[in-house]
């Protein structure tokens, strides 16, 4: 990918393909901190419907110095409709099929075919041959995830790092020894700290049905199907259940197709454990 190349994409990058998605990824490798490449890259995984584009997403926003500019981006307009160069490219391969002329068939010919014995499939065996989707196609696990301007929880939620456990260190060094005298000031504070009452510890405040209300209103206004995904790709099952029961409640016409996917979600968690 030549310079001239690379700003005409920065300009209109609707325009990339899937040759100049992976010319991207050759460049992002010599230049990791290469942020407009970055988000290149990522419209073209985008475009694809890759199942890399969730994991790329984060890896972006791990290299953008603004996160927020990357959610404009990738809300926008420019970045969330299909390049309309692919679709002319599918309509010419399509004008180019070479279609094979009809056979002309005869009357007698048509009446032998009608009367050859019919051989009929057993139900059992079609429905061996139909593909049944798994719980994954259905919830559409690894699919790319759609955010709106609306969405920023939603997107911080992804975007979250893992808590890492402190890291333990050995005490390579031997503690100095304690002299007598700081011993006896030691032994004197102990038995100060025993013979004195303890401080009562705080009671936790009880929070009220109004307090409780207020808080699964902000979780209703905060829950979009987007997060349910989110939960979904991070294998946060029972949080996802969670999400879509609220679901349920904001939008009761999409009550059945949310149900159903709480029940692929538990199914999911049993073939898991």
């Amino acid at each position: 990918m030549n310079k001239n190349e690379l700003t005409y994409l920065l300009n209109k990058p609707n325009a990339i393909n899937e040759t100049q998605t992976m010319a991207l990824e050759a460049i992002l490798l010599q230049f990791p901190y290469f942020q407009s490449a970055r988000a290149l890259h990522l419209k073209g995984l985008y475009n694809q419907d890759s199942f890399r584009y969730n994991y790329e997403l984060k890896k972006t926003a791990a290299h953008t110095t603004d996160r927020s500019i990357l959610f404009d981006f990738i809300t926008s307009d420019d970045f969330t409709t299909l390049q309309k160069s692919n679709i002319d490219a599918q309509e010419e391969i399509i004008k180019e099929v070479n279609v094979i002329d009809s056979e002309i068939v005869s009357e007698n010919s048509m009446t032998s075919e009608i009367l050859e014995p019919i051989t009929t499939e057993s139900p059992e065996s079609i429905a061996s041959e139909a593909e049944t989707p798994t719980f994954e196609e259905k919830l559409e696990i690894g699919k790319p995830l759609h955010f709106n301007q609306q969405e920023k929880h939603s997107f911080q939620e992804w975007l979250q790092l893992t808590k890492f456990s402190p890291i333990e260190r050995k005490n390579e060094s031997n503690e100095p020894e304690i002299d007598d005298e700081k011993q006896k000031k030691l032994a004197l504070i102990d038995k100060f700290i025993e013979s004195n009452p303890k401080i009562p510890a705080v009671k936790e405040t009880v929070k009220t049905p109004a307090i409780i209300e207020k808080k699964q209103e902000e979780n209703s206004h905060l829950m979009t199907e987007t997060l349910a995904k989110v939960y979904l790709e991070q294998k946060k099952y029972q949080r996802a259940i969670q999400a879509y029961e609220i679901l349920i409640l904001k939008y009761p016409e999409k009550s059945s197709f949310f149900a159903n996917r709480i029940k692929d979600i538990k199914d999911l968690q049993q073939n898991n454990n």
